[in-house]
């Protein structure tokens, strides 16, 4: 759906933080080893080992080490990437990743997997990822008390939405709506898409059903542009967690991002519906626009057992349990 920010860490291990088409895009492809008859469950208890993902801050660092923890130990090669093309279109189309059929099959998670969720992580009948969550993308976050400090009410229509930042902005506000980085635009672009469009015809235009050139959707693409005349300029410079703090800091009224801020607010200690609320997106009541999270086995990998015992961890109860109420998801 749409890559996020990466840096460098080091959390427990060396855990290695990178968008994952910058960080393995070079490398080339190799054929998948025999898997063995036997799969451990443990990792070996004295191996070098990394794992890549994008959880830097907040919440999403605080649920990496959660599941961490319930695997015992330092998290094996693999890396995180989203389900979809961003896997599926990259390194299973190079020959990059190993199928995981048979962790589905040993561990039963077809039985319990959402059925919509296995066709975006799969290619030719063999399955390549181990989902962690389902994460929530159309949520509008708001400052309670400046609302009503300003008797703006939470907007449920994108005509209520502008009408309320006008509000804010009559009163001083330069800026109401809180924007991060180039991928929060992407992000806050595809809820003004569905805002507009309506689930049916979101899903048609990316499909290929739909063509981009339709009236409704140049409706869409000036509801954006007037969306961003909301925005801060600073935004480029921001990283997610930045935007999400000026809502909380009362320097923004709103933030359109995923569930996991959730996280992030908690990380701050903050007061659910006193210090910050939640909406679906404007317009987009009645819609669940998601995206997963996942991570993945390598062909060739170094400490191939104990990347399995990971994404067995991963896909598992307890490590979900673990991950997700931390994570936001």
């Amino acid at each position: 759906m749409f890559n996020r920010k990466a840096s460098w860490i080091a959390v427990a291990l060396l855990v290695v933080f990178s968008m994952v088409l910058t960080a393995c895009g070079g490398a080339a492809p190799t054929a998948a080893p025999e898997q063995p008859v036997d799969q451990p469950t443990q990792a070996p208890s004295k191996q070098q080992v990394e794992v890549f993902s994008w959880w830097t801050g907040g919440g999403e660092a605080a649920g990496l080490d959660a599941m961490i923890k319930v695997f015992g130990g330092d998290a094996p090669d693999s890396w995180q990437g989203h389900a979809g093309q961003e896997l599926i279109g990259t390194y299973v189309a190079a020959g990059q990743l190993e199928p995981l059929n048979f962790l589905y099959e040993e561990n039963g998670w077809l039985d319990v997997m959402p059925e919509t969720l296995i066709p975006l992580i799969s290619d030719g009948g063999n399955i390549y990822s181990v989902p962690v969550n389902i994460h929530r993308a159309n949520v509008l976050w708001y400052n309670p008390q400046v609302l009503t400090d300003n008797g703006v009410e939470v907007p449920a229509t994108l005509d209520d939405f502008f009408a309320a930042m006008d509000t804010l902005k009559a009163a001083g506000m330069d800026a109401p709506l809180a924007m991060g980085e180039q991928w929060t635009v992407m992000h806050l672009f595809e809820t003004i898409l569905l805002a507009t469009l309506g689930p049916d015809a979101y899903n048609q235009l990316w499909s290929g059903e739909k063509n981009w050139g339709d009236a409704d959707v140049k409706v869409a693409l000036e509801n954006f542009k007037k969306v961003l005349t909301y925005t801060n300029s600073d935004s480029s410079s921001l990283s997610w967690q930045d935007a999400s703090q000026l809502v909380v800091d009362g320097d923004a009224a709103f933030n359109i991002m995923g569930d996991w801020a959730e996280g992030f607010f908690k990380e701050l200690g903050k007061e659910p519906m006193v210090e910050f609320g939640w909406a679906p997106v404007p317009g987009t009541n009645g819609s669940f626009q998601f995206l997963s999270d996942s991570f993945v086995l390598p062909t060739g990998a170094p400490n191939r057992d104990a990347a399995i015992a990971w994404l067995t961890v991963a896909g598992s109860k307890e490590g979900q349990d673990a991950f997700n109420p931390v994570k936001g998801s």
